[in-house]
């Protein structure tokens, strides 16, 4: 069992680290500026001017930092350099003594490195909740937390190197996405319950709920004229290197049923797995009464988990609702913006998947449950 823990601890860690490590020794740009981490270890001055921009003034802030470079071809070096700051706290990276930075380092023929703050060190941070977790997993869940562990390394692996890198090379985001979560929805549930009748109920149940979502999201955002194009991030995908023609309305399609994903799962298997501890209780019990009780627990999970993805993705709007809220933006506008739009459709349609989960679940345990003989 110890040696089952480490191996899966390792597999969760790896891909993390090694990506850090791509990170840290990759050139980025044609700058070739490679990124390393450092120690901010005094704050030589810290100076406040104002600059003028023709109408008003603004405050610009200048650091004169020293900093100790930890890792790379540069460790335990101590560099004088300058941090800039124009009053943007969405932007600025204000540090004081003892901060962990990561470091952008630009090698000059000739002449010293070039060194700039590029962002706060994070991922250690990351790293101590992602140890608390899997520990927690495991001392409270045991066996099945350490099968929770391995689904959801698999799923992880899963989206990382077999998902996004076929997205990236041009492949249907709808099928690729409608395949991966598929073979993640049949894993994840062999896995945790076993391959028997509830597991294959479940299964059914989830991967109906999904499809259907992302069907539906597919046809309300072709009807809606929604682009896809909702974030920054969607935006900067029509300027990688690759040059690929994003079907943008797809990637929505791809994104809804990912973020449906987990909460189908949860009310399929909660369902399948009550149904069939009724059947082993009472074997003298109708497929129809059975069938009533199934539809019955899934009424009272629906309200719940419905309200688990709204909430999610308010909670994720939160800012820009507030942004309308203090400028009094009418609500026709909120409502018919692509923003928005896209948004309320992810909630709804996600919920709408959800709900269709629970009648095909049912019925799908119900008649195995019948004819499993």
């Amino acid at each position: 069992m110890k040696k089952i823990i480490l191996i899966m601890f390792i597999l969760l860690i790896i891909p993390s680290s090694l990506s850090l490590a791509d990170d840290s020794n990759t050139e980025i740009d044609s700058s070739k500026m490679k990124l390393e981490r450092g120690k901010v270890i005094e704050i030589i001055t810290d100076v406040k001017d104002k600059e003028d921009n023709t109408s008003s003034y603004s405050e610009v802030q200048t650091q004169v930092i020293k900093v100790k470079v930890l890792t790379g071809k540069y460790k335990d070096e101590k560099f004088i350099i300058e941090n800039g700051l124009d009053g943007n706290v969405f932007y600025d990276i204000k540090v004081k003594k003892g901060d962990k930075v990561i470091l952008g380092i630009t090698e000059i023929k000739g002449d010293a490195p070039q060194v700039v703050i590029t962002d706060f060190t994070r991922d250690t941070y990351l790293l101590y909740v992602l140890i608390a977790f899997v520990v927690l997993l495991l001392v409270v869940g045991r066996l099945k937390g350490l099968k929770s562990l391995i689904t959801l390394t698999i799923t992880g692996v899963s989206i990382f190197k077999i998902l996004l890198p076929l997205i990236l090379k041009g492949y249907s985001p709808v099928w690729v996405t409608v395949l991966t979560t598929t073979i993640v929805t049949i894993i994840t549930f062999i896995i945790i319950g076993g391959f028997n009748i509830k597991s294959i109920s479940a299964i059914i149940g989830t991967v109906s709920g999904v499809i259907m979502a992302g069907f539906l999201a597919y046809i309300v955002s072709t009807a809606a004229n929604l682009t896809g194009l909702n974030s920054e991030e969607g935006m900067m995908l029509m300027h990688i290197p690759q040059q690929i023609d994003f079907d943008f309305q797809g990637l929505l399609f791809a994104g809804i049923i990912i973020g449906t994903l987990g909460a189908v799962m949860d009310v399929s298997m909660s369902i399948s797995s009550s149904m069939y501890e009724m059947r082993n209780l009472h074997p003298e019990v109708t497929p129809k009464e059975l069938m009533k009780s199934g539809l019955n627990v899934g009424k009272d999970i629906m309200g719940t988990m419905s309200n688990t993805l709204i909430l999610a993705y308010t909670g994720s709007s939160l800012p820009l609702l507030l942004v309308f809220m203090a400028y009094k933006t009418s609500l026709i506008k909120v409502l018919n913006m692509n923003l928005m739009a896209t948004e309320i459709v992810r909630a709804f349609v996600g919920s709408i998947g959800l709900i269709i989960a629970i009648p095909i679940t049912t019925l799908a345990t119900g008649l195995i449950l019948k004819f499993k003989k």
